[in-house]
Protein backbone atom coordinates (compact mmCIF):
# COMPACT_ATOMS: atom_id res chain seq x y z
CA UNK A 1 0.00 0.00 0.00
CA UNK A 2 2.86 2.16 -0.04
CA UNK A 3 3.49 2.32 -3.65
CA UNK A 4 3.88 5.22 -5.34
CA UNK A 5 0.47 5.57 -7.55
CA UNK A 6 0.42 6.39 -11.16
CA UNK A 7 -2.21 6.30 -13.76
CA UNK A 8 -2.08 3.18 -15.63
CA UNK A 9 -1.20 3.60 -19.63
CA UNK A 10 -4.02 3.31 -22.40
CA UNK A 11 -2.63 1.77 -25.58
CA UNK A 12 -6.45 1.30 -26.59
CA UNK A 13 -7.13 4.71 -26.09
CA UNK A 14 -10.65 5.19 -25.39
CA UNK A 15 -12.01 6.25 -22.34
CA UNK A 16 -10.18 7.01 -18.82
CA UNK A 17 -10.78 6.11 -15.45
CA UNK A 18 -13.16 8.33 -13.30
CA UNK A 19 -14.16 8.19 -9.74
CA UNK A 20 -17.14 10.37 -7.54
CA UNK A 21 -19.09 10.38 -4.58
CA UNK A 22 -22.64 9.19 -5.60
CA UNK A 23 -23.97 9.98 -2.18
CA UNK A 24 -25.02 13.55 -0.37
CA UNK A 25 -22.50 15.46 1.36
CA UNK A 26 -24.09 14.85 5.03
CA UNK A 27 -23.87 12.54 7.87
CA UNK A 28 -25.26 9.54 6.94
CA UNK A 29 -24.89 5.52 7.82
CA UNK A 30 -23.38 4.45 4.59
CA UNK A 31 -21.85 6.70 1.88
CA UNK A 32 -20.78 5.53 -1.79
CA UNK A 33 -17.72 6.17 -4.39
CA UNK A 34 -17.99 4.82 -7.56
CA UNK A 35 -15.24 4.05 -10.30
CA UNK A 36 -15.76 3.26 -13.64
CA UNK A 37 -12.93 2.99 -16.85
CA UNK A 38 -10.71 0.45 -18.21
CA UNK A 39 -8.68 0.79 -15.06
CA UNK A 40 -11.42 0.87 -12.09
CA UNK A 41 -9.85 -2.89 -10.90
CA UNK A 42 -6.76 -2.23 -10.55
CA UNK A 43 -7.67 1.59 -8.76
CA UNK A 44 -9.49 -0.48 -6.60
CA UNK A 45 -6.87 -3.13 -5.98
CA UNK A 46 -4.41 -0.23 -4.90
CA UNK A 47 -6.87 1.50 -1.92
CA UNK A 48 -8.89 -1.71 -0.91
CA UNK A 49 -7.61 -4.91 0.92
CA UNK A 50 -9.99 -7.88 1.63
CA UNK A 51 -9.68 -9.02 5.19
CA UNK A 52 -9.11 -12.46 3.66
CA UNK A 53 -8.82 -14.12 0.10
CA UNK A 54 -7.73 -12.60 -2.85
CA UNK A 55 -7.74 -8.86 -4.54
CA UNK A 56 -10.76 -7.55 -5.86
CA UNK A 57 -9.85 -7.71 -9.47
CA UNK A 58 -10.05 -11.62 -9.18
CA UNK A 59 -13.41 -11.48 -7.63
CA UNK A 60 -16.30 -12.51 -9.22
CA UNK A 61 -18.89 -9.49 -10.07
CA UNK A 62 -21.55 -8.12 -7.81
CA UNK A 63 -20.22 -9.75 -4.58
CA UNK A 64 -19.90 -7.55 -1.37
CA UNK A 65 -16.65 -8.14 0.26
CA UNK A 66 -15.30 -6.31 3.41
CA UNK A 67 -11.94 -5.18 3.98
CA UNK A 68 -9.28 -2.10 4.39
CA UNK A 69 -9.77 1.30 2.80
CA UNK A 70 -6.33 3.22 2.44
CA UNK A 71 -4.96 6.05 2.00
CA UNK A 72 -1.58 6.45 -0.52
CA UNK A 73 0.92 6.55 2.88
CA UNK A 74 -0.70 3.10 3.90
CA UNK A 75 -2.97 4.87 6.94
CA UNK A 76 -6.46 3.24 6.95
CA UNK A 77 -9.16 5.23 6.21
CA UNK A 78 -11.88 2.99 6.80
CA UNK A 79 -13.07 -0.65 7.05
CA UNK A 80 -16.04 -0.85 4.64
CA UNK A 81 -17.07 -3.00 1.67
CA UNK A 82 -15.98 -3.16 -1.92
CA UNK A 83 -17.80 -4.90 -5.25
CA UNK A 84 -16.95 -4.95 -8.67
CA UNK A 85 -19.05 -5.11 -11.99
CA UNK A 86 -17.25 -5.85 -15.49
CA UNK A 87 -18.27 -4.28 -18.34
CA UNK A 88 -19.89 -4.53 -21.26
CA UNK A 89 -22.79 -5.46 -18.05
CA UNK A 90 -22.52 -2.99 -15.75
CA UNK A 91 -23.92 0.65 -15.71
CA UNK A 92 -21.35 2.81 -17.68
CA UNK A 93 -20.87 -0.74 -20.33
CA UNK A 94 -16.87 -0.71 -18.47
CA UNK A 95 -15.16 -2.34 -15.49
CA UNK A 96 -16.70 -0.67 -12.20
CA UNK A 97 -16.48 -0.67 -8.62
CA UNK A 98 -18.11 0.39 -5.72
CA UNK A 99 -16.85 1.08 -2.25
CA UNK A 100 -19.48 1.24 0.29
CA UNK A 101 -17.90 3.54 3.51
CA UNK A 102 -19.14 4.69 6.95
CA UNK A 103 -21.04 7.79 5.99
CA UNK A 104 -18.31 10.41 7.10
CA UNK A 105 -18.20 13.02 4.60
CA UNK A 106 -14.87 13.52 5.70
CA UNK A 107 -14.27 9.63 5.18
CA UNK A 108 -15.51 9.92 1.39
CA UNK A 109 -13.58 12.78 0.51
CA UNK A 110 -10.23 10.88 1.50
CA UNK A 111 -11.25 7.89 -0.03
CA UNK A 112 -11.37 9.72 -3.62
CA UNK A 113 -8.70 11.55 -2.77
CA UNK A 114 -6.65 8.54 -2.30
CA UNK A 115 -8.22 6.59 -5.58
CA UNK A 116 -7.26 10.25 -7.72
CA UNK A 117 -3.78 9.31 -6.34
CA UNK A 118 -4.35 5.68 -7.23
CA UNK A 119 -5.11 6.73 -11.35
CA UNK A 120 -8.47 8.06 -11.32
CA UNK A 121 -9.97 11.46 -12.06
CA UNK A 122 -13.07 13.65 -10.48
CA UNK A 123 -16.42 12.98 -12.35
CA UNK A 124 -17.97 15.29 -13.97
CA UNK A 125 -21.71 15.53 -13.71
CA UNK A 126 -23.71 12.79 -15.51
CA UNK A 127 -20.48 11.11 -16.84
CA UNK A 128 -21.15 7.76 -15.69
CA UNK A 129 -24.91 7.38 -17.30
CA UNK A 130 -23.50 9.08 -20.24
CA UNK A 131 -20.79 6.83 -20.86
CA UNK A 132 -23.20 4.30 -20.15
CA UNK A 133 -25.79 6.00 -23.30
CA UNK A 134 -22.09 6.41 -24.94
CA UNK A 135 -21.21 2.23 -24.57
CA UNK A 136 -25.06 1.39 -25.70
CA UNK A 137 -26.50 0.26 -22.07
CA UNK A 138 -29.10 2.93 -22.48
CA UNK A 139 -30.78 5.07 -24.60
CA UNK A 140 -31.08 8.74 -24.76
CA UNK A 141 -34.59 8.35 -23.01
CA UNK A 142 -33.81 6.19 -20.93
CA UNK A 143 -30.39 8.23 -19.57
CA UNK A 144 -33.29 11.41 -19.46
CA UNK A 145 -35.53 8.77 -17.12
CA UNK A 146 -32.60 8.45 -14.49
CA UNK A 147 -32.22 12.17 -13.77
CA UNK A 148 -36.15 12.53 -13.74
CA UNK A 149 -36.05 10.02 -10.86
CA UNK A 150 -33.56 11.24 -8.96
CA UNK A 151 -35.45 14.88 -9.47
CA UNK A 152 -38.81 12.92 -9.08
CA UNK A 153 -41.19 15.02 -6.44
CA UNK A 154 -44.30 12.91 -6.37
CA UNK A 155 -44.73 9.10 -6.72
CA UNK A 156 -46.67 9.63 -10.05
CA UNK A 157 -43.73 10.87 -11.21
CA UNK A 158 -41.05 8.35 -9.93
CA UNK A 159 -43.59 5.94 -11.08
CA UNK A 160 -43.06 7.47 -14.94
CA UNK A 161 -39.18 7.57 -14.91
CA UNK A 162 -38.77 3.90 -13.78
CA UNK A 163 -40.76 2.67 -16.72
CA UNK A 164 -38.90 4.62 -18.64
CA UNK A 165 -35.34 3.39 -17.11
CA UNK A 166 -36.89 0.16 -18.13
CA UNK A 167 -37.13 1.23 -21.90
CA UNK A 168 -40.82 2.15 -22.05
CA UNK A 169 -40.22 4.86 -24.58
CA UNK A 170 -37.72 3.00 -26.23
CA UNK A 171 -40.58 0.12 -26.93
CA UNK A 172 -43.04 2.32 -27.67
CA UNK A 173 -41.26 4.22 -30.81
CA UNK A 174 -39.21 1.34 -31.78
CA UNK A 175 -41.58 -0.20 -33.72
CA UNK A 176 -42.40 2.79 -35.03
CA UNK A 177 -39.10 3.10 -36.29
CA UNK A 178 -38.61 0.00 -38.09
CA UNK A 179 -41.98 0.15 -40.03
CA UNK A 180 -40.77 3.67 -41.17
CA UNK A 181 -37.46 2.08 -41.84
CA UNK A 182 -38.97 -1.15 -43.47
CA UNK A 183 -40.43 1.82 -46.29
CA UNK A 184 -36.94 3.59 -47.29
CA UNK A 185 -35.50 0.57 -47.28
CA UNK A 186 -37.96 -1.33 -49.79
CA UNK A 187 -37.75 1.51 -52.17
CA UNK A 188 -34.17 2.33 -51.96
CA UNK A 189 -33.37 -1.75 -52.89
CA UNK A 190 -35.66 -1.72 -55.77
CA UNK A 191 -34.11 1.30 -57.11
CA UNK A 192 -30.38 0.05 -56.47
CA UNK A 193 -30.92 -3.40 -57.39
CA UNK A 194 -33.54 -3.49 -59.93
CA UNK A 195 -32.32 -6.64 -61.36
CA UNK A 196 -33.16 -8.60 -58.50
CA UNK A 197 -36.65 -10.31 -58.37
CA UNK A 198 -38.20 -7.83 -55.41
CA UNK A 199 -41.17 -6.61 -55.15
CA UNK A 200 -42.60 -3.64 -56.51
CA UNK A 201 -42.42 -0.64 -54.85
CA UNK A 202 -45.67 0.89 -54.28
CA UNK A 203 -47.13 4.02 -51.98
CA UNK A 204 -50.62 2.83 -51.40
CA UNK A 205 -48.82 -0.38 -49.50
CA UNK A 206 -47.49 1.83 -47.13
CA UNK A 207 -51.08 4.24 -46.56
CA UNK A 208 -51.82 2.12 -43.41
CA UNK A 209 -48.16 2.10 -41.77
CA UNK A 210 -48.05 5.86 -42.61
CA UNK A 211 -51.38 6.14 -40.83
CA UNK A 212 -50.70 3.81 -38.10
CA UNK A 213 -47.63 5.68 -37.10
CA UNK A 214 -49.30 9.23 -37.67
CA UNK A 215 -52.05 7.88 -34.69
CA UNK A 216 -49.17 6.23 -32.51
CA UNK A 217 -47.33 9.16 -32.20
CA UNK A 218 -50.53 11.79 -32.05
CA UNK A 219 -50.99 9.64 -29.01
CA UNK A 220 -47.88 9.66 -27.44
CA UNK A 221 -47.08 13.48 -27.83
CA UNK A 222 -51.08 13.70 -26.46
CA UNK A 223 -49.46 13.08 -22.58
CA UNK A 224 -46.77 15.38 -22.69
CA UNK A 225 -49.16 18.22 -21.48
CA UNK A 226 -50.62 16.63 -18.81
CA UNK A 227 -46.95 14.78 -18.38
CA UNK A 228 -45.36 18.39 -18.13
CA UNK A 229 -47.76 19.46 -14.93
CA UNK A 230 -47.49 16.60 -13.51
CA UNK A 231 -43.39 16.57 -13.44
CA UNK A 232 -43.33 20.45 -13.32
CA UNK A 233 -46.30 21.28 -11.35
CA UNK A 234 -49.52 23.36 -11.95
CA UNK A 235 -48.87 27.11 -11.12
CA UNK A 236 -51.11 27.84 -8.85
CA UNK A 237 -51.81 31.50 -7.38
CA UNK A 238 -53.37 32.24 -3.91
CA UNK A 239 -55.51 35.88 -4.33
CA UNK A 240 -57.37 37.23 -1.80
CA UNK A 241 -57.74 40.56 -0.27
CA UNK A 242 -55.19 41.72 2.38
CA UNK A 243 -56.07 39.55 5.81
CA UNK A 244 -57.93 37.09 4.20
CA UNK A 245 -56.23 33.92 5.30
CA UNK A 246 -53.35 33.52 2.22
CA UNK A 247 -50.46 33.20 4.09
CA UNK A 248 -52.58 30.86 6.81
CA UNK A 249 -53.71 28.69 3.99
CA UNK A 250 -50.45 28.42 2.38
CA UNK A 251 -48.80 27.20 5.75
CA UNK A 252 -51.55 24.80 6.26
CA UNK A 253 -51.12 23.30 2.83
CA UNK A 254 -47.19 23.07 2.98
CA UNK A 255 -47.63 21.74 7.06
CA UNK A 256 -45.27 24.25 8.45
CA UNK A 257 -45.27 28.08 8.85
CA UNK A 258 -43.54 29.01 6.03
CA UNK A 259 -45.20 32.88 5.38
CA UNK A 260 -45.75 35.26 8.22
CA UNK A 261 -48.96 35.44 9.59
CA UNK A 262 -50.16 38.51 11.26
CA UNK A 263 -53.09 40.34 12.00
CA UNK A 264 -51.96 43.60 10.08
CA UNK A 265 -53.42 44.27 6.53
CA UNK A 266 -50.81 44.01 4.05
CA UNK A 267 -48.19 41.81 6.14
CA UNK A 268 -47.39 39.87 2.65
CA UNK A 269 -45.76 42.44 0.44
CA UNK A 270 -43.93 40.11 -1.93
CA UNK A 271 -44.50 36.93 -3.62
CA UNK A 272 -44.11 34.05 -1.45
CA UNK A 273 -43.23 30.66 -4.02
CA UNK A 274 -42.89 26.95 -2.71
CA UNK A 275 -44.75 23.47 -4.05
CA UNK A 276 -47.26 21.09 -2.17
CA UNK A 277 -48.81 17.77 -3.13
CA UNK A 278 -52.52 18.35 -3.34
CA UNK A 279 -54.97 15.72 -4.39
CA UNK A 280 -52.02 13.92 -5.92
CA UNK A 281 -51.15 16.79 -7.85
CA UNK A 282 -47.76 18.80 -7.40
CA UNK A 283 -49.13 22.53 -7.18
CA UNK A 284 -46.70 25.41 -7.17
CA UNK A 285 -48.21 28.09 -4.77
CA UNK A 286 -48.01 31.67 -4.90
CA UNK A 287 -48.64 33.14 -1.99
CA UNK A 288 -49.35 36.48 -3.19
CA UNK A 289 -49.77 40.20 -1.38
CA UNK A 290 -53.39 41.00 -0.49
CA UNK A 291 -55.59 42.93 -3.64
CA UNK A 292 -56.59 46.64 -2.91
CA UNK A 293 -55.64 50.20 -3.70
CA UNK A 294 -52.71 51.44 -2.08
CA UNK A 295 -50.73 54.53 -1.28
CA UNK A 296 -47.56 52.78 -0.09
CA UNK A 297 -45.29 51.76 -3.02
CA UNK A 298 -44.14 49.06 -1.84
CA UNK A 299 -47.24 47.15 -1.17
CA UNK A 300 -48.40 48.69 -4.48
CA UNK A 301 -45.53 46.51 -5.71
CA UNK A 302 -46.62 43.94 -4.08
CA UNK A 303 -49.74 44.03 -5.52
CA UNK A 304 -48.38 44.56 -9.04
CA UNK A 305 -46.63 41.05 -8.48
CA UNK A 306 -49.81 39.47 -7.38
CA UNK A 307 -52.24 40.44 -10.08
CA UNK A 308 -49.06 38.85 -12.38
CA UNK A 309 -48.76 35.53 -10.08
CA UNK A 310 -52.78 35.28 -11.10
CA UNK A 311 -52.80 35.79 -14.99
CA UNK A 312 -49.41 33.26 -15.23
CA UNK A 313 -51.52 30.57 -13.09
CA UNK A 314 -53.10 27.83 -14.02
CA UNK A 315 -55.27 27.29 -10.96
CA UNK A 316 -56.04 30.27 -8.58
CA UNK A 317 -57.14 29.62 -4.92
CA UNK A 318 -59.43 32.63 -4.55
CA UNK A 319 -59.55 33.24 -0.70
CA UNK A 320 -62.55 34.91 1.15
CA UNK A 321 -62.64 35.90 4.64
CA UNK A 322 -65.93 34.34 5.74
CA UNK A 323 -65.91 36.20 9.16
CA UNK A 324 -66.31 39.47 7.51
CA UNK A 325 -69.07 40.56 4.94
CA UNK A 326 -67.45 40.66 1.35
CA UNK A 327 -66.58 43.99 -0.52
CA UNK A 328 -65.26 45.33 -3.47
CA UNK A 329 -62.32 44.01 -3.07
CA UNK A 330 -63.63 40.57 -2.99
CA UNK A 331 -64.90 41.19 -6.11
CA UNK A 332 -61.80 41.80 -7.66
CA UNK A 333 -60.51 38.94 -6.63
CA UNK A 334 -63.50 36.69 -7.96
CA UNK A 335 -63.05 38.44 -11.39
CA UNK A 336 -59.42 37.52 -11.18
CA UNK A 337 -60.15 33.72 -10.36
CA UNK A 338 -62.69 33.53 -12.88
CA UNK A 339 -60.30 34.61 -15.69
CA UNK A 340 -57.63 31.34 -15.09
CA UNK A 341 -58.21 28.14 -16.52
CA UNK A 342 -59.14 26.88 -13.01
CA UNK A 343 -60.27 28.32 -9.87
CA UNK A 344 -61.29 27.22 -6.54
CA UNK A 345 -63.34 29.86 -4.23
CA UNK A 346 -62.43 29.15 -0.58
CA UNK A 347 -63.84 30.34 1.89
CA UNK A 348 -61.66 31.21 4.77
CA UNK A 349 -61.75 31.28 8.73
CA UNK A 350 -64.41 28.49 8.75
CA UNK A 351 -64.10 28.19 12.23
CA UNK A 352 -65.55 31.54 13.30
CA UNK A 353 -68.75 32.74 12.99
CA UNK A 354 -69.82 33.25 9.24
CA UNK A 355 -70.87 36.72 7.83
CA UNK A 356 -71.86 35.40 4.26
CA UNK A 357 -73.12 32.34 2.21
CA UNK A 358 -72.28 31.44 -0.97
CA UNK A 359 -72.52 27.98 -3.48
CA UNK A 360 -69.89 26.36 -4.53
CA UNK A 361 -67.15 27.40 -2.40
CA UNK A 362 -65.05 25.22 0.19
CA UNK A 363 -65.18 26.55 3.46
CA UNK A 364 -61.51 25.86 4.86
CA UNK A 365 -60.05 26.55 8.58
CA UNK A 366 -55.99 26.69 8.47
CA UNK A 367 -56.38 26.53 12.11
CA UNK A 368 -57.90 23.52 12.63
CA UNK A 369 -57.58 21.94 9.40
CA UNK A 370 -60.85 21.34 8.90
CA UNK A 371 -62.02 21.48 4.88
CA UNK A 372 -58.29 20.85 3.50
CA UNK A 373 -59.69 17.53 2.48
CA UNK A 374 -62.47 18.74 1.07
CA UNK A 375 -59.73 21.14 -0.99
CA UNK A 376 -57.97 18.25 -2.00
CA UNK A 377 -60.83 16.46 -3.68
CA UNK A 378 -61.57 19.50 -5.94
CA UNK A 379 -57.70 19.67 -6.70
CA UNK A 380 -57.66 16.15 -7.73
CA UNK A 381 -61.13 16.48 -9.77
CA UNK A 382 -59.55 19.40 -11.73
CA UNK A 383 -56.32 17.78 -12.65
CA UNK A 384 -57.75 13.96 -12.66
CA UNK A 385 -59.75 13.82 -15.52
CA UNK A 386 -59.64 11.42 -18.49
CA UNK A 387 -58.06 8.86 -18.93
CA UNK A 388 -55.23 7.30 -16.53
CA UNK A 389 -51.59 8.42 -18.18
CA UNK A 390 -50.05 5.07 -19.34
CA UNK A 391 -47.35 4.81 -16.61
CA UNK A 392 -43.78 5.09 -18.60
CA UNK A 393 -45.25 6.26 -21.70
CA UNK A 394 -45.95 9.69 -20.65
CA UNK A 395 -43.88 12.17 -22.20
CA UNK A 396 -42.92 15.25 -18.75
CA UNK A 397 -39.26 16.34 -20.81
CA UNK A 398 -39.74 19.26 -23.23
CA UNK A 399 -36.78 17.58 -25.85
CA UNK A 400 -38.56 14.32 -26.50
CA UNK A 401 -41.95 15.89 -27.15
CA UNK A 402 -40.43 18.31 -29.64
CA UNK A 403 -38.15 15.14 -31.13
CA UNK A 404 -42.05 13.08 -31.26
CA UNK A 405 -43.38 16.88 -32.61
CA UNK A 406 -41.40 16.83 -35.58
CA UNK A 407 -41.66 13.22 -36.35
CA UNK A 408 -45.13 13.87 -36.16
CA UNK A 409 -44.97 16.26 -38.79
CA UNK A 410 -43.23 14.38 -41.42
CA UNK A 411 -45.15 11.60 -40.86
CA UNK A 412 -48.08 13.89 -42.01
CA UNK A 413 -46.24 15.44 -44.64
CA UNK A 414 -45.82 12.04 -45.94
CA UNK A 415 -49.21 11.46 -46.31
CA UNK A 416 -50.22 14.28 -48.02
CA UNK A 417 -47.78 13.63 -50.61
CA UNK A 418 -48.62 10.67 -51.03
CA UNK A 419 -52.13 11.50 -51.63
CA UNK A 420 -51.35 14.45 -53.64
CA UNK A 421 -50.04 12.21 -56.03
CA UNK A 422 -45.99 12.98 -55.33
CA UNK A 423 -43.39 11.10 -56.63
CA UNK A 424 -42.04 8.09 -54.08
CA UNK A 425 -39.09 9.88 -53.75
CA UNK A 426 -40.91 13.44 -52.30
CA UNK A 427 -43.07 10.92 -49.73
CA UNK A 428 -39.21 8.56 -48.40
CA UNK A 429 -37.47 12.39 -47.91
CA UNK A 430 -40.51 13.04 -45.39
CA UNK A 431 -40.58 9.48 -44.13
CA UNK A 432 -36.56 9.94 -43.40
CA UNK A 433 -37.12 13.42 -41.98
CA UNK A 434 -39.14 11.32 -39.33
CA UNK A 435 -36.35 8.48 -38.90
CA UNK A 436 -34.20 11.02 -37.61
CA UNK A 437 -36.79 12.79 -35.04
CA UNK A 438 -37.28 9.52 -33.61
CA UNK A 439 -33.34 8.82 -33.89
CA UNK A 440 -33.19 12.04 -31.74
CA UNK A 441 -35.63 11.24 -29.29
CA UNK A 442 -34.27 7.93 -28.60
CA UNK A 443 -30.44 9.02 -29.51
CA UNK A 444 -29.62 6.50 -32.95
CA UNK A 445 -28.32 10.58 -34.03
CA UNK A 446 -28.04 13.35 -31.53
CA UNK A 447 -25.98 16.38 -31.58
CA UNK A 448 -23.47 16.61 -29.48
CA UNK A 449 -25.03 19.94 -27.89
CA UNK A 450 -27.77 18.20 -27.25
CA UNK A 451 -26.25 15.55 -25.04
CA UNK A 452 -23.94 18.23 -22.86
CA UNK A 453 -27.02 19.78 -22.09
CA UNK A 454 -28.53 16.76 -21.02
CA UNK A 455 -25.59 15.45 -18.74
CA UNK A 456 -25.00 18.90 -17.68
CA UNK A 457 -28.66 18.26 -15.20
CA UNK A 458 -27.27 15.55 -13.58
CA UNK A 459 -25.56 15.29 -10.21
CA UNK A 460 -21.93 14.28 -9.80
CA UNK A 461 -21.47 10.45 -8.98
CA UNK A 462 -24.51 9.56 -11.55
Amino acid sequence: MNEAYAPAAHPGGGFDTIAAIATGQVLSAIGIVRISGPDALAVLDRVFVPLAGRPMSQRPDRKLVLGRLSAPDGTVLDQCLATVSRGPGSYTGEDTAELQCHGSPVVLRAALDSLFAAGARQARAGEFTRRAFLNGRMDLTQAEAVIDLIDAETPQIAANAAAQLDGAIRRRTDGIYESLTAICSHYHAVIDYPDEDIEPFALADYERTLAEAADSLERLLATFKRGDLMKNGVPCAILGRPNAGKSSLLNALLGYDRAIVTDIPGTTRDTIEEKALLGGTLLRLADTAGLRDTDDPVEREGVARARTAGEAARLILAVLDGSEPLGPEDEAVLTAAKAAPHCIVIKSKSDLPSAWEMEGVIPVSARTGAGLDRLEQAVAALFHEGEPLPVGETLTNPRQADAVGRALDYVRAAREAMETGFAPDAVLTEVEGALSALGELSGRTVREDVTNGIFSRFCVGK
